[in-house]
């Protein structure tokens, strides 16, 4: 069984993180950990910047933000009471919400976060600074999902040839097993017209031994432009990532097609970063 953590900020109830939960039960049960954070992470009011730096504060949380967070917990055990789940509540309401989180994934296999409402009462503009932080920084993968839930039928994988991009479709495969039998696309963009697909023959080895049906698209030149609608436009999947690496994440978020695709709220997106 997997522990999953479901991650609430404030007043927000993300309805398409628990259609997430739900499905990800139907394929094999699973603890589900609701994360209930304060509506803002104080660190930002009082200056602190970095995750995990600075000197912990004792300060409980405004009243109006208490009530908000009960509501929500209310919420959650009706909903885990209601659909069998396994269910565990954590209320993270102390002075700094995000790191709390961060370290809530290094004891957890799966963060499902809201793509669209994660802490957007601070910046509705998505992947806002909150979400950002908490890509670059879980020490789990990350399943971010749309309000407007679509249950996955298929699957794409993005794919580089680098190490994130590998890593992320074993994180998924071994957290998955039951997907083998979702047909499965392997996506390549490069940049020039006559590139090739980075180890081809390794990872059509990778792939065959966990899926049944497997085919590649490979977009270079200038169709990689058009990558972004091209996915967007496969309603019914779930896309698979490493995009988010650590070192990478500053420059992937000024022209990284998964950004355009979180703005978007298509479908879900598994990321997964060495």
């Amino acid at each position: 069984m997997k522990k999953i953590l479901i991650a609430f900020d404030g007043k927000h109830f993300s309805e398409g993180a628990m259609q997430m939960a739900a499905w990800i039960n139907e394929q094999e049960p699973a603890l589900m950990t609701g994360v209930f954070l304060s509506p803002i992470d104080y660190r930002e009011v009082i200056g602190y910047t970095g995750m995990g730096m600075g000197t912990p504060v004792v300060m409980p949380p405004f009243q109006e933000d208490d009530a908000l967070v009960s509501a929500n917990i209310s919420r959650f055990e009706e909903r885990c009471r209601r659909d069998g789940f396994e269910y565990r509540v954590h209320r993270d309401t102390e002075l700094f919400a995000l790191q709390e989180l961060i370290t809530e994934t290094r004891f957890a296999d799966l963060l499902i976060v809201s793509s669209e409402i994660f802490y957007e009462n601070i910046d509705h503009h998505q992947p806002n600074d909150y979400l950002k932080k908490t890509l670059q920084s879980a020490e789990c993968p990350v399943m971010l999902v749309p309000e407007q839930f679509i249950k996955p039928f298929n699957l794409i994988f993005s794919y580089d040839g680098k190490a994130s991009s590998a890593f992320a479709i074993r994180q998924f495969t071994y957290l998955f097993p039951t997907c083998s039998r979702m047909d499965a696309l392997l996506v390549c963009a490069s940049e020039e017209s006559d590139a090739e697909i980075p180890q081809l023959t390794l990872i059509e080895e990778l792939m065959a031994r966990h899926y049944e049906s497997v085919s590649i698209e490979h977009l270079a030149g200038e169709n990689r432009e058009g990558l972004t609608q091209w996915i967007g436009e496969h309603r019914g999947s779930l896309l698979v990532t490493g995009a988010y690496g650590r070192g990478e994440l500053s420059s992937l978020f000024r022209k990284s097609f998964v950004t355009d695709l979180i703005r978007q709220h298509r479908m879900p997106i598994f990321i997964a970063h060495l």
